[in-house]
């Protein structure tokens, strides 16, 4: 299957309504739910003429340092479109942005999740230990210069 990466606005009442559905169909209730109003935003959809949402990610800057050190927010494929490389694309495309905003580097995180921690792996993240963790007692934190 070939997918395009669209940009999407999550000021736009209809981009938002997508990003919070592929978020509920993607984590259920095990995430909190993003805001499509902080950060940039993109969805994954298929080449072909169903034009389907298969995926999406987000990044938004740091809340410590919002000039220098971008997050990414949440990236989620529904089920039926894992394996196609998506979330390495996801992790590309932002990556890409990070730089356009002149940011020095960016982290992010993953709890229970191996498979994308060998994706941010295989992006060249490495594990790091933020001076305030934000997330779970067994969260691992991921950091690339840029």
């Amino acid at each position: 299957m070939i997918y395009r990466l669209k940009r999407v606005d999550g000021f736009d009442d209809e981009d938002a309504d997508l990003i919070r559905t592929l978020h509920d169909a993607c984590f259920g209730n095990t995430a909190p739910q993003v805001d499509p109003e902080r950060g940039q935003w993109w969805v994954a959809y298929t080449a072909d003429d169903t034009r389907e949402a298969a995926g999406f990610c987000g990044l938004t800057p740091t809340y410590a340092h919002p000039f220098e050190v971008g997050y990414l927010k949440r990236a989620g494929v529904l089920p039926w479109h894992r394996g196609a490389g998506l979330q390495r694309r996801f992790v590309r495309v932002r990556e890409a942005r990070a730089r356009r905003n002149g940011w020095s580097s960016i982290v992010t995180d993953t709890t229970d999740n191996p498979a994308s921690a060998n994706n941010l792996i295989a992006c060249g993240f490495r594990i790091y230990e933020p001076p305030v963790p934000w997330g779970y007692p067994q969260t691992i934190y991921w950091r690339k210069e840029l």
